[in-house]
């Protein structure tokens, strides 16, 4: 059974951003999508700062989130990387084999990277990270480049809306019709 030590507020930042665009994707009936709680069982706690120190995880995660945008069912996991080089041992085996079967029934996966020290958002589409996984199985990098990513799928900045990943998924759909 794995075990959990809190490490601060990593990875909260985009999250908080992820959170705040789905708020106002919803409001604006664009996407429903929801954050996925992982479930843990607490066995430390710090009752003076009523916080969690010590947990067990009942279960593996799949991924972050899950909903719909438009009828489409949609699954995504985010990351931050503070350097150019993605390690693919951020990601395990059970999240890829999750969402290759979501895109199996007719669902868009992909992974949304934020890249704090360039302050850039980055959209892989699940096909493009299957590329990087199976290179990294075959006895290849068990890493990506920042410099190996197609520029096209470069979030833009977008005023009111933090992680504007719909305008890049309407690319990724076109990309996978033609």
């Amino acid at each position: 059974m794995a075990t959990w030590k809190s490490r601060g507020l990593r990875g909260s930042t985009l999250e908080d951003m992820i959170n705040r665009t789905n708020e106002k994707y919803a409001e604006n009936g664009l996407a429903l999508v929801q954050k996925i709680p992982t479930p843990i069982t607490p066995i430390k706690m710090d009752k003076e700062n009523r916080q969690i120190t010590l947990a067990y995880f009942e279960q593996k995660s799949t991924v972050d989130y899950i909903g719909a945008v438009q009828g489409i069912p949609i699954c995504f996991d985010a990351k931050e990387c503070a350097v150019d080089t993605f390690s693919l041992q951020n990601i395990h085996e059970h999240q890829v084999e999750f969402m290759g079967r979501f895109e199996a029934q007719g669902g868009v996966a992909f992974f949304l990277i934020y890249y704090t020290h360039k302050d850039i958002l980055y959209y892989l589409p699940f096909e493009i990270f299957k590329f990087f996984w199976d290179r990294a199985k075959e006895g290849g990098r068990k890493s990506f480049r920042y410099e190996e990513l197609n520029p096209e799928y470069i979030l833009p900045k977008k005023h009111g809306i933090l992680v504007p990943y719909l305008d890049i998924l309407q690319k990724d759909l076109y990309d996978r019709e033609t």
